[in-house]
């Protein structure tokens, strides 16, 4: 069965809105009623990339694209600089911008593509974040990505914070859909704007990043704009720090925080945090296996991506995947602490950037912190500390560096420490 048609079963009768969009309360039957994009020039087994966002004509033309069977592209306008790298990438067939549908020109094939083609399978690319290089082209047979939400699980009021480019967007959208839930859609991802929109439309869950939530507690709205209706935050995507974490388990007591992990190569594993305080979480679930491997954390999954378009497999021969996160391990357990790119190694002695980040987090008006190793001809490398000051006043460079000194030991220091501002890309991670 189609999946307009599916969802139009699953909807039948219920009388509550699945989409509040800037402050529209929509039925599903209304959105798959509205007058659709012209997809006349889109073929099954088309490449397509569709800029939008989790707006009612997105979300339609998205539903569409995957009933015509096609592999989908989603994108945002915050990326427009990187699309033709993505278009190119992907070999994208057709651009869907707004209402206007564009088909591309090319000569180009990859065998992961011709296989969904054989299948008839509808397929999925999303983009990694490229911090460590051109992001790459993640391929998933979203036919089979979908029949993880065939089970019917429970579902709480979503404001989907996460973007309609990003994994946790799609699953967001997706198991809203098909568990009979409400999400609403942020009119604009500020602090004040998203506590404001989670207390006029009664939310219950955010979904967010470790930055997002820092900027939060800076902003001074934790926890006076923080509406009484909110029960669980959810935070990945990138490492917290118990700093932050602490600070908002007591001063939001009733809110349950959550960890989630995942990553776009691997689709959705299930995550359990051992407490709404702490770092540790159980990662598996159906099809999802575990092991640590020389201290990095390393996973098997049956709903990993296809592959990459524009890269080669990163999976072994026996489909281990690599995650590269350096993780501490307490019973059945893990805590990320970094990644493998995040170890430090001065004069021999390696530790990680975030045991760094973690203390001068702790210093008066910090905001956000990034440390980098840089070379270091005697030592081989050396760290640098860029900090963030709150809006509430200034960081005095000497007084934290006597902080880090008193709280550090001696080749954790940093030689050179920064204040300006830490880079936040669109998905609210630090760049």
């Amino acid at each position: 069965m189609k999946i307009l048609a599916k969802l139009g079963e699953i909807w039948d009768g219920i009388d509550y809105p699945f989409l509040i969009h800037k402050g529209e309360e929509l039925r599903f039957s209304e959105i798959a009623s509205q007058n659709p994009i012209d997809l006349s020039e889109v073929r099954k087994g088309d490449v397509v990339a569709i800029i939008g966002d989790f707006n009612p004509s997105s979300i339609l033309t998205l539903l569409r694209l995957i009933d015509i069977g096609v592999v989908v592209v989603p994108l945002t306008v915050e990326t427009r600089h990187e699309h033709e790298y993505f278009f190119e990438s992907a070999l994208v067939d057709v651009v869907i911008d707004g209402t206007e549908v564009q088909r591309r020109q090319h000569h180009q094939t990859h065998e992961f593509i011709e296989q969904l083609r054989t299948l008839g399978h509808a397929g999925l690319v999303l983009f990694s974040t490229g911090t460590t290089g051109r992001p790459k082209a993640i391929l998933h047979d979203l036919t089979l990505f979908l029949k993880r939400f065939e089970t019917p699980r429970p579902t709480l009021r979503t404001i989907n914070f996460l973007l309609f480019d990003h994994i946790g967007g799609i699953n967001t959208l997706l198991h809203t859909l098909f568990n009979k839930g409400v999400v609403i859609a942020p009119e604009s991802r500020t602090v004040d704007s998203i506590l404001e929109t989670c207390r006029k439309y009664d939310v219950e869950v955010l979904p967010t990043t470790p930055t997002f939530l820092r900027m939060m507690l800076m902003s001074g709205a934790v926890p006076s704009k923080v509406p009484d209706c909110l029960k669980v935050i959810t935070y990945g995507t990138e490492r917290m720090d118990q700093p932050t974490l602490d600070e908002l388990c007591a001063l939001l007591p009733n809110v349950d925080f959550r960890q989630t992990f995942g990553m776009s190569e691997l689709g959705i594993v299930r995550v359990k945090s051992e407490a709404r305080d702490s770092l540790y979480m159980k990662v598996g679930g159906e099809g999802v296996e575990t092991r640590v491997v020389d201290g990095v954390l390393q996973i098997r999954s049956s709903s990993r991506m296809l592959g990459y378009l524009n890269a080669p497999s990163p999976f072994d021969a026996d489909g281990w995947y690599d995650t590269k996160d350096v993780v501490e391990v307490k019973d059945q357990y893990y805590k990320v602490t970094g990644r493998i790119s995040d170890v430090i190694n001065v004069g021999g002695l390696k530790f990680m950037a975030s045991e760094v980040e973690r203390v001068a987090l702790q210093f008066p008006n910090v905001s956000l912190v990034k440390a980098t190793p840089k070379p270091n001809p005697i030592t081989g490398q050396h760290v640098e500390l860029l900090v963030q000051a709150t809006s509430e006043g200034a960081v005095d460079k000497e007084a934290l560096l006597d902080f880090l000194k008193d709280r550090l030991q001696p080749h954790m220091v940093p030689k050179r420490i920064r204040v300006e501002s830490v880079a936040v890309g669109h998905r609210f991670k630090k760049a």
